[in-house]
């Protein structure tokens, strides 16, 4: 009973009063995801950031059936260099990162490390094999006893790119796996605390969203990693309402365009893939993102899906929150060339809450299994397709 009477205290009750004309199948789900998930004692859900228990179980079992489309997703991410069992590691003790990668000391390979330890978590948690746990322990050590600073000026960026991954692999190794030691896991911690969190902690509000949006995703894995609640609601109220470009009513226009469409499309879906990962993170602790503005994430979707294929779209030549980077017209550079970003987000609005999100369905139609982009954790098709709510999987029992 007290945990009904603290859901309806909940800012999310306001979400259902103010949403009732979007149909029940959105309440439903807002509302369970609240449910379940929300625990008074301020604990975090683990796993808990791209995946929890029970999705890891729903994918695991299709994989074993050999279902598709999870039958050639699946076999597409074990033949990814990086999910490889001979991956080695090349930590360095100062990566540097400038301007668009050049020059790039250690940076590639940082990310390249922390993609393959990402990549073989997920293989532990759907093999059952321990050495591909044992490989990802490998890469994140190797990185948590070298590393001492990440430079240039792109260092911020960078930082929020790989931490994202490194904590998604960390996280699910200590959430699944007894083979990590303790004292590892601090070291790795102090990694987080020492060297990331510093530098994306005051984030960077006036350059492009992209920036901003990895910052924060982070910002949260570190906070659910850590057990650091106030990191982690710093976060998540800054992506809600901060005075930021990369914030979602700043970064998404009511109209779907995105705070980088007139500057190229390659940078809107990664803003937009760091958004959805914002969203998708938010969910697994019981918070709902994803509905932000009436769904304000979905409509920026669906205007990047559907400008990318070819379709036309509104424009509007307007400047960004602080009046800069106006551009004159929507950008066709890297039109067409679509990121492995739209399938979790797909996941959501489709099936979670009953939302059509044509244009993207028609990206996945086109891209289906999505693969490998070092900017993203990839892999959507494998991890989300037709996955169910799992309202009731996000908060362990007990």
């Amino acid at each position: 009973m007290n945990r009904i009477i603290q859901f309806f205290n909940q800012p999310v009750f306001q979400f259902f009063i103010n949403r009732l004309a979007s149909g029940p199948k959105i309440l439903l789900a807002a509302g369970l995801v609240q449910l379940f998930a929300f625990d008074s004692s301020g604990q975090f859900v683990h796993p808990g950031m791209l995946l929890n228990r029970a999705e890891i179980d729903f994918v695991k079992g299709k994989i074993k059936s050999g279902e598709e489309p999870w039958k050639t997703a699946w076999e597409k991410l074990r033949a990814d260099p990086h999910a490889r069992l001979d991956w080695k590691a090349k930590p360095i003790a100062n990566v540097f990162r400038g301007p668009y990668n050049r020059p790039d000391i250690g940076a590639n390979n940082m990310g390249y490390d922390a993609q393959a330890a990402y990549l073989h978590s997920l293989e532990w948690v759907l093999t059952g094999n321990p050495q591909h746990a044992e490989k990802a322990i490998e890469l994140i050590n190797a990185w948590s006893y070298h590393l001492h600073s990440i430079m240039g000026s792109d260092q911020q960026l960078l930082a929020g790119i790989v931490g994202f991954k490194f904590c998604n692999a960390a996280e699910i190794i200590k959430s699944t796996s007894d083979k990590w030691k303790p004292a590892d896991q601090d070291q790795f911690r102090k990694m987080l605390l020492n060297v990331f969190y510093p530098l994306i902690k005051g984030y960077k509000p006036t350059s492009y969203g992209n920036w901003d949006a990895a910052m924060v995703v982070t910002t949260m894995c570190i906070g659910i990693f850590t057990d650091d609640r106030e990191m982690y609601e710093h976060a998540i109220k800054y992506a809600e309402t901060g005075k930021s470009t990369g914030a979602i009513p700043n970064y998404i226009y009511s109209s779907g365009q995105c705070q980088e469409s007139g500057r190229d499309q390659a940078h809107t879906q990664l803003g937009l893939g760091f958004i959805g990962d914002i969203c998708e993170v938010a969910w697994k602790q019981g918070d709902d993102l994803y509905g932000t503005l009436n769904n304000r994430v979905a409509v920026g979707y669906e205007y990047a899906a559907k400008y990318n294929l070819n379709f036309d779209v509104p424009y509007d030549p307007v400047p960004d929150v602080f009046g800069n980077h106006r551009n004159p017209k929507i950008s066709e550079d890297k039109r067409g060339i679509f990121r492995p970003i739209y399938e979790m987000v797909y996941h959501h609005y489709h099936d979670r809450v009953g939302l059509e999100m044509k244009y993207t369905k028609l990206v996945l139609d086109k891209t289906r299994p999505e693969g490998f982009h070092w900017d993203h954790p990839s892999f959507g098709t494998l991890l989300y397709e037709n996955l169910p709510a799992f309202p009731k999987g996000n908060r362990p029992k007990g």
